[in-house]
């Protein structure tokens, strides 16, 4: 091409995106930036208030604005502060009690993860998708030898709805069956198959009809379970999987009856169905064993993990299932792909965060400081059983359950009001969560729990 002609149309594409190219280098000069000024501060704030209202969703603002309170819905979030807080762009520092929904298991910006991404970012980002790639097959091996029994092959994806819907798929090819259970008040996932297990209506009438062929039963309940096998086999519609989470999370931190889950297991495989067991929110050590199926001793056929898997660095997710039931993708391993699962990044910061788990005992840990903010919770607690119905966990997967939604949502703002983050559950409105990373000190914990002690007299009912 003639160098005049080009310059000519280079000169053309720049005049065409002048706005653009000004408002990225703008930003890109902030992100580069340690600090900020106050006016920087002020027009960040300014921005991502209205890019939300203009370009994102106005949704979220308002539902920001029902939980916080004193205009705190602007409140926008810059940098991390330490293992355990983040900071807003004005620089208060909040101990960060929610985790990203749970992703912040070795805590925020663990530099042996940080440095294993790094590390691998600058050799090679992200691969061919031809060629073998070796994180991948190596992360793989430490989920057989890490997972419990006999789980032995992995899938890789990006988020826990993706890591469902494989399941979903693998327990279909594997039995032939269509039919599956699941649970009330069960979260797992908003992607079309995912969100047929979810069980809250809000999230299914607007797609409505769902996936054929699911059907819930209460969670805990062994009987209904067992009698809905039984309807099942009887009219023809054999069961291909039992899909449930061993602690509901995003249901308001529901614990099972201490037999429930073997019980379950026994009817899987009286009824040659699959169990799939949901540990996007539970693995990863929250709840004090690196799977939460290993406290009531059961083994899962799939097994589904994402949130903490990627080490609060990177989106990354996995399936894992024996090989018996695994090998129905081995005719035709392009049957269930996806570009970016077992990326690179994502496999080296999976790697690093099992190290991590492993080196600095946080599963020990997790039990330890589980017990200690339950005990401190359910005492500030105490006094208030006209506001708290129960306080109950395991590990640091904790749930305050107020006998209100509204109660609830004064403690959330009040909390957030003295820099503690946490947040209502998806399903169950009523209930808060308090899951701060694995790493949390005593001294947050004390924190955490002297602010709940002094908001809790201050929320009118």
């Amino acid at each position: 091409m003639n160098k005049t002609v080009e310059s000519n149309q280079h000169a053309q594409v720049k005049e065409q995106y002048k706005d653009v190219y000004a408002y990225t280098s703008q930003v890109l000069d902030l992100i580069a930036k340690s600090e900020i000024t106050k006016d920087e501060a002020e027009w960040v704030t300014r921005q991502t208030v209205e890019n939300f209202r203009d370009h994102v969703n106005p949704g979220f603002l308002g539902y920001r604005k029902s939980v916080t309170k004193d205009g705190q819905f602007a409140a926008v979030e810059w940098k991390d502060a330490g293992p355990n807080s983040f900071m807003d762009v004005n620089g208060k520092v909040y101990i960060d009690c929610l985790g990203g929904f749970g992703i912040y298991n070795v805590g925020h910006r663990h530099p042996k993860v940080v440095e294993a991404v790094i590390n691998q970012l600058n050799r090679q980002p992200l691969h061919s998708q031809d060629l073998l790639d070796p994180l991948r097959a190596m992360l793989a091996k430490i989920l057989a030898d890490v997972t419990p029994g006999n789980l032995k092959y992995a899938y890789f994806a990006n988020s826990g709805t993706e890591t469902v819907e494989a399941a979903i798929k693998l327990a279909k090819m594997h039995t032939g069956r269509t039919t599956f259970i699941a649970t009330t008040k069960a979260f797992h996932g908003k992607s079309l198959g995912a969100l047929s297990a979810t069980a809250k209506g809000v999230f299914r009438k607007p797609f409505l009809p769902m996936i054929p062929g699911f059907r819930h039963v209460h969670f805990g309940d062994i009987e209904m379970l067992r009698k809905t096998f039984e309807a099942c086999a009887l009219v023809g519609e054999e069961i291909a999987g039992v899909i449930l989470e061993p602690i509901q999370g995003e249901g308001g931190v529901n614990l099972p009856p201490d037999d429930y889950l073997q019980q379950v297991r026994e009817l899987c495989d009286q009824y040659g169905a699959l169990l799939i067991l949901d540990e996007v929110q539970t693995g990863m050590g929250r709840t004090g064993k690196m799977f939460c199926c290993e406290h009531y001793n059961v083994v899962p056929d799939i097994l589904c993990l994402a949130k903490a898997f990627g080490g609060g660095i990177m989106p990354a997710g996995a399936v894992v299932a024996t090989e018996e039931v695994f090998k129905s993708f081995f005719p035709n391993p392009f049957v269930q792909t996806t570009t970016f699962g077992g990326n690179p990044l994502a496999c080296a910061a999976a790697i690093a965060t099992f190290n991590v788990l492993i080196e600095e005992n946080l599963l020990d840990r997790c039990v330890e400081m589980g017990e200690y903010m339950l005990k401190g919770l359910r005492e500030a607690a105490a006094a208030h059983s006209d506001k708290v119905q129960e306080v109950r966990g395991k590990g640091l997967l904790i749930g305050i359950e107020f006998h209100s939604d509204e109660i609830g949502y004064e403690v959330s703002k009040g909390l957030f009001d003295n820099g503690v983050l946490v947040a209502g559950t998806l399903i169950n409105a009523k209930t808060i969560r308090i899951e701060p990373p694995l790493t949390i000190t005593y001294e947050e914990a004390d924190k955490v729990i002297e602010t709940f002690k002094n908001v809790l007299p201050q929320v009118q009912i």
